[in-house]
Order: C-alpha cells, then structure tokens, then sequence
C-alpha cells in the first residue's frame, strides 16, 4: 500500500495516543505534533521526511519514531539532575537553526562550532538523552567550562570503529553505532587529526544527521560531487538532520565546502 502523509498521520496517531496526551496537525507544515497535556513539552514530526525514511526503511522507521516519541515524552516530563551525572554528559551537535532555547525560554548551554552547526550538552539517561539549559547549571553549581571539559572528555571515549567503502577512487568511511552521539564524534579533534595522517586525498567531513558520521579521503573531483549526493541523501532521511553541507578537514579546522556539480566552492 502506498504511503502518503495522511496514512503516516493516521498510523502515528493511533500508535502514540493516550489520556494524557495532545495531539495536533499542522496542515500548512505537514507536521503532527504530540505533547504532554499538562507540561505542553512535547514532539514535532516532519511527515514527509518520515514518508521518505518509510520509503526506505519500510515499517521499521514507523517503530523507531514512536519509541522515540514514548522515551522523549517520558524524559520531559522527569526533573533533570546533574547530581552524580559526570559520567553521563555528552556534547550533542545540532544545525544552527536549531532553537537555542527550550519552549520554556529557558537557554540551553551552548558553544559555537562552525557556520553550519552549534553545540550542545546533553545529560545520558540510556535510551534517550535530555539537553542541559542554563538554569539547570546554575541550580547544581556547574560552571560552563566544567560541563564542556567532561563532554569533550567522554566524547573522545566513544568507540570510532568505521565502515569503508571505495567509489571511484575515493575512499568514504562510515561511523554509525546508533548511541545518539555519531555526529558528536566531529568533536573528537584527536580522532580527526589522526585520520587526517593516513589520507592520500583532501579530508572532508560530513554530519548530515545526528546518527551518522562521515569521512571521506576525496582524491579526485568525482570524490566531490559522490559526497555531496550521499550527504544531501543523509539529511533527507536523518531523524534529527544537522546540514546537508560537508567540510574540508585542514590543521585542525573545519570549513564548510559547497559543492556545485563538478566544482567545489569553499565557503
């Protein structure tokens, strides 16, 4: 049967409805939007990137956003402690689009990062992790550089075993174990600097959505224009989508790159 967005709305209602739930859709957006009814915390489903991922995935993707529903509604209406978490706060990369705050207005406790994206921090609570606002820190006497330097430090304990795959004389590698933190391994400057050692090519870089993490020895202009169609492939189909842009991997920085047919244009 095909899919559509109405058929996708109609399943995720029925899946994620209950007593003490909300449940909206915005016809304009195309999204469904399901909160709490007490707190109005909540998740906003983009139908036509889920119809997409269904495409793909078939029924799979259907179970995988209402697990995700259930486990990120259960979490948001649970008080967040940072007491005897040290051992479980990550750095969570998101786009710059992404709210800087929750819908309390309360801020999150960001750093910049490059044009295309921003960190965050998030507390690990096994199946889900909950983002760490400015208010929370304060109320546990956390410093932002005392959640920053345990963040960086875990990420670089995160294991960075790849996948590869050779395309045209490019080799393309893949990092992707599902623990919500594949992209957050850009952070990780020790990893990256190491690859960069082996590359016979230019190094570039790609997070197009949170779980998956992509590195590519580009050896010649078709290396280009095969990463640009498999980020862009990425980000349609991501859960949680970062940017459709890769970059270039060079002493220690990353700098956006556009890629336009056969040419590369650095931002």
């Amino acid at each position: 049967m095909k899919m559509d967005s109405k058929r996708m709305r109609d399943l995720l209602i029925e899946r994620c409805q209950a007593p003490d739930r909300t449940i909206s859709f915005d016809r304009e957006k195309d999204t469904l939007r399901i909160e709490d009814s007490d707190t109005k915390k909540g998740v906003t489903i983009e139908l036509p990137r889920l119809v997409g991922k269904w495409e793909v995935e078939g029924d799979a993707a259907i179970e995988e956003m209402v697990y995700y529903v259930n486990e990120a509604l259960r979490e948001m209406v649970s008080t967040l402690s940072l007491d005897g978490k040290e051992q479980h706060v990550y750095p969570v990369i998101r786009s710059t689009s992404f709210p800087k705050e929750s819908k309390e207005g309360v801020s999150f406790v960001t750093d910049e990062h490059t044009a295309e994206t921003r960190i965050y921090y998030a507390v690990d609570l096994g199946n889900t992790y909950r983002l760490v606002d400015e208010q929370t820190l304060q109320k546990y006497g956390w410093t932002k550089d005392r959640i920053r330097e345990i963040a960086r430090f875990h990420v670089r304990s995160l294991p960075t075993e790849m996948k590869s795959d050779e395309v045209a004389g490019n080799v393309f590698y893949f990092l992707n174990t599902n623990d919500g933190y594949d992209a957050s391994r850009i952070l990780n400057d020790r990893w990256l600097s190491e690859l960069k050692k082996d590359m016979q090519g230019e190094m570039a870089v790609a997070v197009p959505h949170q779980d998956v993490c992509i590195i590519c020895d580009i050896r010649n202009q078709t290396g280009y224009d095969i990463l640009a169609q498999m980020t862009m492939k990425f980000f349609a189909e991501g859960r949680v989508p970062i940017t459709a842009l890769s970059f270039l991997y060079e002493d220690g920085e990353l700098e956006p790159i556009f890629i336009l047919g056969k040419q590369k244009s650095k931002e």
